[in-house]
């Protein structure tokens, strides 16, 4: 969905790709270039930012679709909702999953003491100068958390292999028009 839109209060943004958490002002222009996962990208004349889900009202005229709930988050947890669950994370530059765009390495789950679950993921970024990688993460750990049963989640990013546009899945070169 791109459209334009004018922000009706001040909302907090991260600069994109930066990192850096920034105020953007009452009446300022935007242009949304993206919402998927929830969070909402938007080009300005000073650059891009992400505007969290929670503060979508902020936008003039902006008629988000509804989120509907993570997979899992109403059922049984597994190992396949978890990765369901990390397909609802995008970097807000690309209109492309961080499983299928290649950034998930590892997942490992442990059932707690009390028949709950330890899920630590392991990610990478497409460049390792990227300050989005913690808002990223962290997108990613509290949808984990909201999972069923899920007693601890983290996702730590880690560099090794390096990131290659080769580990972008076949569903993920398609929406990229790569194949």
């Amino acid at each position: 969905m791109q459209q334009n839109s004018t922000l009706l209060r001040d909302v907090p943004a991260t600069l994109i790709p930066a990192g850096d958490k920034v105020t953007l002002p009452a009446g300022l222009n935007v242009f949304i270039t993206q919402s998927l996962g929830g969070n909402i990208t938007v080009r300005t004349e000073q650059g891009l930012f992400q505007i969290p889900r929670e503060h979508a009202t902020a936008l003039q005229d902006y008629r988000a679709a509804p989120l509907a709930d993570a997979p899992g988050t109403a059922g049984e947890f597994s190992e396949e909702a978890v990765w369901e669950t990390l397909k609802t994370c995008f970097d807000p530059e690309i209109p492309v999953n961080i499983v299928d765009l290649g950034l998930v390495y590892d997942l490992a789950i442990e059932t707690t003491p009390t028949n709950g679950h330890r899920v630590e993921v392991k990610m990478t970024l497409t460049a390792p100068g990227c300050g989005m990688g913690p808002v990223i993460a962290e997108d990613a750990r509290a949808k984990i958390a909201a999972l069923p049963t899920v007693e601890h989640a983290a996702v730590h990013i880690v560099w090794d292999p390096q990131w290659a546009p080769q580990m972008i899945s076949p569903v993920g070169r398609k929406v990229l028009g790569l194949e």
